[in-house]
C-alpha cells in the first residue's frame, strides 16, 4: 500500500494527524520484541504520486522499507508510474524481496529480479508467499510495462499451492495480493472471488482497492475449508496484524485485527 512518509497534517480533512513512517517503525518494533516469528509484507503500490517519490523516484520508500526490515512486497499498478525502467532503477535500494507469480517478466529488465514464491522457516514451521498483480491493462499505459505479461490469477494459484502445499509441504501458505478485495464486475477476479476459486490459500493479504478492514473475512474456499482476506486500507495509517497459531503443525485458529498508526 502507499505508505506516507509523514503523519497527515493536523489541518487535513481525514486522518488527522495519523501515520507516518517513524510509527509504523516503532509500532513494528514493539511486535517484533512481542513476537520474534513476525514476518512484514506489503500488498503493493509502495510507489505513488507524492512529493518524494516525484523527487526521489522511489528509493526513499525502499529505504525506509529496508530500514524497517520488511520481508517482502508484490507489485502494485503505480510501481510502474516512472516505467519498468524506473522501479529497476531502484531495486539497489531494496533489500527485502519482491514475490510476483502471474507477471511474467522474461523479455523485460525485470527478468530475474522477483520470484514466484518463497518459503519461511520459523520455528520449524514453513510459510510460504506467492504474490499476485492485477492487469496492468486500462491501469498502466503499455510503454510503461513494455512486455510485461499477465498470468491468470486463478491459474497461478492453483500451480502455487500445488508446488508449495503438495511438493514443499508448506504448513502456512500466504497470497499477497494486488488484485482488489471485491468488485461488483462478477467476471473481474477480486480476492473474495480468488479465495472460492481456489484450495489451500491460508490467508490473502490484499491491496489495490484501499479497503479498510477491522477484521479479516472469512471466506469458504473450493474444498469448503477456511480463506481468510484480510486489507489494511491505504496511506500507512493502519498496521493490519494477524496472529496464527498451530497445533500438530496445522493452523488451528487466527487472531486479527486492524492498529492504527
Amino acid at each position: 500500500m502507499e505508505v506516507s512518509i509523514d503523519p497527515f497534517n493536523p489541518n487535513y480533512s481525514q486522518y488527522v494527524n495519523q501515520g507516518g513512517i517513524a510509527r509504523r517503525a516503532k509500532l513494528i518494533e514493539n511486535i517484533r520484541k512481542e513476537n520474534p516469528n513476525t514476518l512484514v509484507f506489503d500488498a503493493g503500490d509502495i510507489f505513488q504520486g507524492t512529493p518524494y517519490f516525484n523527487y526521489y523516484g522511489g528509493s526513499l520508500e525502499f529505504k525506509l522499507m529496508s530500514m524497517l526490515k520488511y520481508d517482502a512486497a508484490t507489485l502494485g499498478n503505480h510501481d510502474f508510474d516512472n516505467g519498468i525502467e524506473g522501479l529497476y532503477k531502484q531495486l539497489p535500494h531494496a533489500s527485502f524481496d519482491f514475490i510476483c507469480s502471474n507477471y511474467d517478466f522474461s523479455n523485460t529488465i525485470m527478468h530475474y529480479h522477483t520470484k514466484p514464491f518463497k518459503i519461511y522457516i520459523l520455528e520449524g514451521k514453513k510459510i510460504d508467499v506467492f504474490g499476485l498483480g492485477i492487469d496492468l491493462l486500462g491501469k498502466v499505459v503499455p510503454y510503461f510495462y513494455k512486455e510485461t505479461k499477465y498470468l491468470d490469477p486463478v491459474e497461478i494459484s492453483q500451480d502455487m499451492t500445488r508446488i508449495l502445499k503438495y511438493e514443499n509441504q508448506c504448513d502456512l501458505i500466504i497470497c499477497l495480493s494486488h488484485l482488489g478485495y471485491e468488485y461488483d464486475n462478477s467476471d473481474k477476479i477480486s480476492d473474495l472471488k480468488l479465495a472460492t476459486l481456489t484450495k489451500d490459500i491460508d490467508l490473502i493479504i490484499g491491496g489495490h482497492t484501499h479497503t479498510f478492514m477491522q477484521n479479516p473475512t472469512v471466506v469458504k474456499n473450493l474444498a469448503n475449508k477456511t480463506t481468510l482476506v484480510n486489507q489494511a486500507g491505504c496511506w500507512g495509517i493502519k498496521l493490519g496484524r494477524l496472529d496464527f497459531y498451530f497445533n500438530n503443525n496445522k493452523p488451528s485458529h487466527v487472531n486479527g485485527t486492524s492498529i492504527n498508526i
